[in-house]
């Protein structure tokens, strides 16, 4: 009895001690391990005290302020908390636990975590995450399975959380608990939503494919059956892709396509149009040449699909300079179009399309009808715990993931500028024959643009323009300044024998007088004549002045006679107002659309685009000795290289064997060009050339790139960065430091530390 008194008396001063100390009421309880901790520190020993028999004696200690909680009933009122959904008061319970006897059980922690995804918010969700966080950093692991883990995972992937989302996917591969395809192409699917996610859901899925590479995985061996089902599939690489290609990141697609034959992926029609779109995105035209054949040969590629590649082909021509091409492809389009639409059978097969529309209506259940909504407008996707964990393979997700594909490839689409299509033919947009018609006029080929006009029009052109092809093209020149250029056409039209509208005469000569070019005017009144063009009046007066001003005024006698005999009276300049003011709006004439490309379209240097073709070839068969050479040549004839050819350059040296000083001098280049010419780096090279460095070990470099992705408000893959240097410098100035250290050594190991902090280790 004495022994209990005395255990209550030092365990009420400890108690009062704590609750003092930590400004707490009095009562507060607390439970061992914290007692533990506190005697520990102030150095009291536990038997002084009678802790070592407090807690197992305690029935014997009559009233004291410590007393033990009921977590028998903490645990049920959590259970009904969480079953009756009452998430707040679940978590303020969870909390109490924590306090009282730290992580729930397994079975409670894994329900506790469904509803809080169910809920689909991000605060719930957050903590979710922080809560299996700290059981990780508490080696905890054991507490959560993998499809826990997998729905948190993907609650946080479709609530944009793309970082704590790839963190999971990678936590539960190094935990060997492979997600199958199914679900973790769904996980980026919802990733590929913005521009971060979809460059995360690229990083993961090259890390994943990764590990099948080459046939590294046997998957005849029954203990590989598990990891064999997270093999990507085409689902997963074309959500990966199209991501990529809906935020502009082409070069980190074109390093996916890389990895396609060497896991030995079968490609279907969605993947063929997608990797054609990546080429012209960074203007492979040899491959999408190659690729042409293929996907005509595919049974079961769509029109909707034939137009996405042939949009990319005639906009490769265009960037390759290649005007021959890009015209015989418009004309030959038009001519099939032309061809189809005399059909009878497409006649016949439209007509009954037709009909059926009209005798049966189509009548879609609600799963049908979700997967018609666009993207943006769907209903949030709630998918209940239980029923995701009975989906054993996974069968609803799967329908998912076709659908974020099909919402991906729908935006895609909506980029498509240069062909359209109507009831299944193809045809090339105004905006192509616009850029057509630029291309021609900036390369002087007026020739070439009275040949190609002239096959339009003669093939009854089906393009909606109001006035005839060639006056919008002339009318626009002549609106732009192009004086010479609409005086080459009207003379190639005289040379053919087209009749040329006289008012293209007399806006001409008005244009040349403003200029006082008074020679010309002379020259294109001869012309006018000769081609059998009645001018106007105004167009007569100007001439008489221009003779007077020369003092000619015999010639100028003689226009006087020639309009008195042709009876030329002065008349309202209609016809100019209309050049002056150009139609707007929908309506639109062909003459304003060209206006507005040539003013506000970007012309691209197609030598640049040869050289970058040229580098990236030798780079991709690791010939960087002739790759250097072409670069010098590159430089030498004027062209300035871009970030497309130091991407093509830096991934060449990384991929031939480690050569990462050549690119410690590449890097010197670059940012004396960017220096010199405002070049701006992408976070696609940045991020090649920092994780070259780190592969190498040169965290001085590395620091300047990071330095500069901050600097620009870059988005890099820290995690992707901690592992590198976690595989290749794990133990690298682990130790003490050495006495004696020169200069260089001090600042390497500086640069180290400081990009391991960076990293976050």
């Amino acid at each position: 009895m004495m022994f209990a008194r005395r255990t209550s008396h030092w365990a009420s001063f400890l108690c009062n001690s704590l609750c003092k100390r930590s400004q707490l009421s009095q009562g507060t309880t607390f439970n061992r391990k914290y007692l533990t901790c506190f005697c520990s520190r102030k150095g009291f020993p536990l038997y002084f005290f009678g802790l070592n028999t407090f807690f197992s004696f305690s029935s014997l200690a009559g009233t004291v302020l410590i007393q033990a909680r009921d977590i028998g009933k903490l645990h049920e009122d959590l259970e009904i908390a969480v079953n009756e959904h009452r998430i707040r008061d679940a978590w303020e319970l969870h909390e109490k636990h924590m306090r009282v006897e730290g992580f729930l059980r397994k079975t409670s922690t894994c329900k506790l975590i469904a509803r809080l995804v169910e809920t689909s918010d991000v605060q719930w969700l957050e903590k979710a995450y922080s809560l299996v966080s700290n059981a990780f950093e508490d080696h905890k692991q054991t507490l959560f399975d993998r499809e826990i883990l997998m729905y948190l995972s993907l609650g946080l992937a479709k609530c944009r959380l793309p970082i704590p989302a790839s963190t999971l996917l990678r936590k539960l591969i190094q935990m060997e608990l492979y997600p199958p395809v199914t679900v973790w192409s769904v996980i980026i699917g919802f990733l590929s939503q913005d521009s971060l996610g979809s460059y995360i859901a690229a990083d993961l899925v090259y890390e994943i494919g990764y590990l099948f590479q080459d046939g590294r995985i046997d998957s005849r061996k029954k203990c590989n059956r598990p990891l064999m089902e997270m093999k990507p599939n085409a689902l997963a690489f074309n959500i990966a892709l199209a991501g990529c290609l809906l935020f502009g990141m082409t070069k980190k697609a074109e390093s996916l396509l890389d990895m396609i034959p060497r896991i030995s992926l079968k490609l279907d029609a969605t993947t063929l149009v997608v990797m054609a779109c990546i080429y012209e995105g960074n203007c492979r035209r040899e491959e999408l040449t190659k690729l042409r054949r293929h996907v005509e040969e595919v049974h079961n590629v769509n029109a909707v699909q034939l137009l996405q590649f042939y949009n990319c082909l005639l906009s490769c021509h265009f960037k390759f300079g290649d005007l021959d091409s890009a015209a015989r492809m418009i004309i030959e389009m038009l001519w099939n179009a032309k061809r189809a639409e005399n059909s009878l059978a497409v006649a016949n097969l439209i007509s009954e399309a037709h009909k059926q529309g009209d005798e049966s209506p189509i009548h879609c259940s609600s799963t049908n009808a979700l997967c018609k909504l666009p993207l943006d407008e769907k209903p949030p996707m709630v998918l209940n715990y239980e029923t995701f964990c009975h989906d054993r393979k996974f069968l609803m997700l799967e329908s998912v993931g076709k659908e974020l594909l099909d919402g991906l490839i729908s935006k895609l689409q909506k980029q498509v500028e240069l062909i359209t299509t109507e009831r299944g033919i193809l045809r090339p947009t105004e905006k192509a024959l616009v850029k057509l018609v630029k291309g021609f006029l900036e390369a002087g080929k007026a020739k070439d643009l009275l040949k190609f006009l002239t096959k339009i029009e003669e093939g009854d052109c089906p393009l909606s323009v109001e006035n005839s092809v060639l006056t919008d093209v002339i009318n626009a020149c002549i609106s732009l300044g192009w004086l010479d250029h609409a005086y080459d056409l009207l003379d190639e039209m005289r040379l053919a024998g087209i009749r040329s509208d006289s008012s293209l005469y007399n806006f001409l000569l008005e244009a040349y007088y403003r200029e006082n070019r008074m020679g010309e005017v002379k020259s294109l009144m001869r012309d006018a004549r000769r081609a059998g063009v009645q001018l106007d009046a105004n167009s007569y007066k100007l001439s008489l002045h221009s003779r007077l001003l020369e003092k000619d005024t015999f010639g100028a006698l003689e226009l006087f006679k020639e309009m008195k005999e042709a009876k030329i009276h002065s008349r309202g300049n209609e016809e100019h107002s209309k050049l002056e003011h150009p139609i707007e709006g929908e309506n639109a004439s062909l003459m304003s659309k060209l206006l507005k490309e040539i003013k506000e379209g970007q012309s691209m240097d197609s030598g640049v685009t040869e050289w970058n073709n040229i580098i990236h070839f030798f780079c991709k068969r690791r010939l960087m000795s002739d790759a250097e050479k072409a670069l010098k040549k590159m430089r030498s004839l004027g062209y300035t290289p871009n970030v497309q050819t130091f991407h093509s350059l830096v991934t060449g040296y990384a991929s031939s064997w480690g050569k990462y000083t050549e690119v410690t001098e590449l890097w010197g280049q670059m940012k004396s060009i960017a220096s010199s010419n405002g070049m701006k780096f992408d976070a696609e090279l940045l991020d090649s050339v920092l994780f070259t460095f780190v592969r190498g070990g040169f965290f001085v470099r590395a620091n300047e790139v990071v330095e500069m992705i901050e600097k620009g408000n870059l988005f890099v893959d820290k995690y992707r960065y901690r592992s590198l240097y976690l595989k290749y410098h794990k133990t690298l100035y682990k130790g003490k430091p050495p006495k004696f250290e020169t200069e260089t050594q001090l600042r390497k190991r500086e640069a180290a530390m400081a990009f391991k902090k960076w990293v976050g280790l």
